[in-house]
């Protein structure tokens, strides 16, 4: 009995590095030398201008900074006041053109989604003042939410 429950123990403890894909590094071995092309980019060089802007790719989020290229870009088309700020139905306009460009079989004008934009309008607002200003919606959508 004793050496069935030592047995299991000694499996429990090493199958974790028994289901490792890579094998462990041989400390006899040299370390690795890291080749580089000079005609490759820096691995942390910033991307040229027009990338930027761009968004992410299927999957991926996007960076802090391109949601503000990209806030910054489209406020004023969704600013229909001119306010410098989104009141809730220009808010809610924006959030269902995000909700069907990253769902587009959902009906934006479905309980759910006016319930979910309920929420990001909640969460948008920072400071309660019943608008959104560039600074708040480039924060919540930088939040990932």
């Amino acid at each position: 009995m004793l050496k069935q429950a030592l047995l299991i123990g000694a499996a429990v403890v090493s199958f974790p590095a028994l289901a490792q894909n890579t094998p462990p590094a041989d400390p006899t071995a040299p370390p690795p030398t890291e080749q580089t092309d000079p005609a490759a980019p820096a691995p942390d060089s910033t991307p040229p201008a027009g990338e930027a802007a761009k968004p992410a790719p299927s999957g991926t989020a996007a960076t802090p900074a391109q949601i503000a290229q990209i806030v910054d870009r489209e406020f004023a088309s969704y600013d229909g006041d001119k306010s410098s700020d989104l009141n809730q139905s220009e808010f809610a306009a924006w959030m269902k053109k995000l909700r069907t460009a990253t769902e587009p079989s959902i009906d934006p004008e479905s309980e759910q989604v006016k319930t979910w934009i309920g929420q990001a309008w909640a969460a948008a607002d920072a400071d309660k003042s019943g608008a959104v200003s560039k600074e708040e919606l480039t924060g919540f959508l930088s939040r990932g939410a």
